[in-house]
């Protein structure tokens, strides 16, 4: 991870064993690891310094790392969040992407997929740092302020999840020109990506059902086995 040598992580888990084992491995890939096995010491770091990446245990002893998700989330912290869990039901990862977790990783796994979703969440966060060096993004009637992640369309704020408003930023600045689906998965959950790509369909359903309306010209556009393209089609 030679790549993000100054990046910061903050691994949280309730397992002495295994925290103290992935401080040590990530510190040998070139990062900077703080722990917490706790959710209160893990809120109280998160308060204290900047983090760009937050690894965590989804059972902990005084909250589970859903409420903490929840918690940062809900405070405008938009550190990427990754989850590991036992936890492999759909519904339980419905449930932690829904509530602002950037990735998913099952327990038991494997050193290398660790260290691949890593580097892609740091990549990601580097994008998004990126993406504030212009202030904002504009389709017809759409308009996104990329400082203050904020996204309206006409007169009508719209309400987005980080995700939401990653890949509605991320089609709108690349309006009017056709992107896989791979290309939208490396650009905004990371490259290389890691994960289902079902999940692309997902997020474009739910950013469809906020930025479309019957009035409005439509401005999301499946390209059939190709991937996906922003431009304005007027009704």
């Amino acid at each position: 991870m030679a790549d993000a040598p100054s990046s910061r992580v903050l691994i949280v888990d309730d397992d002495p064993e295994l925290l103290r084992f992935l401080i040590e491995e990530l510190t040998q890939q070139g990062l900077d690891c703080e722990g917490a096995s706790c959710g209160g010491d893990a809120l109280l770091q998160l308060r204290k310094a900047r983090f760009d990446l937050v690894i965590l245990d989804w059972t902990m002893p005084d909250f589970d790392g859903i409420e903490i998700c929840r918690r940062l989330r809900s405070s405008g912290d938009t550190t990427p969040v990754l989850m590991l869990t036992a936890h492999d039901d759909v519904d339980d990862r419905v449930l932690a992407l829904d509530l602002g977790v950037d990735d998913y990783l099952t327990k038991p796994f494997e050193l290398r997929e660790l260290h691949a979703r890593v580097r892609a969440r740091l990549r990601r966060s580097l994008y998004a740092s990126s993406e504030r060096s212009s202030e904002s993004l504009s389709l017809g009637d759409l308009h996104i302020d990329l400082i203050e992640r904020q996204v309206q369309r006409g007169e009508h704020k719209l309400s987005l999840s980080q995700r939401e408003f990653d890949l509605l930023a991320y089609l709108v600045k690349h309006s009017g020109e056709v992107q896989s689906r791979l290309q939208i998965l490396e650009g905004v959950w990371g490259a290389p990506f890691v994960g289902d790509p079902n999940t692309l369909d997902v997020y474009m359903g739910y950013l469809r059902r906020k930025i479309e309306k019957p009035d409005h010209p439509q401005l999301l556009h499946t390209v059939r086995g190709v991937g996906f393209i922003a431009r304005l089609l007027q009704a």
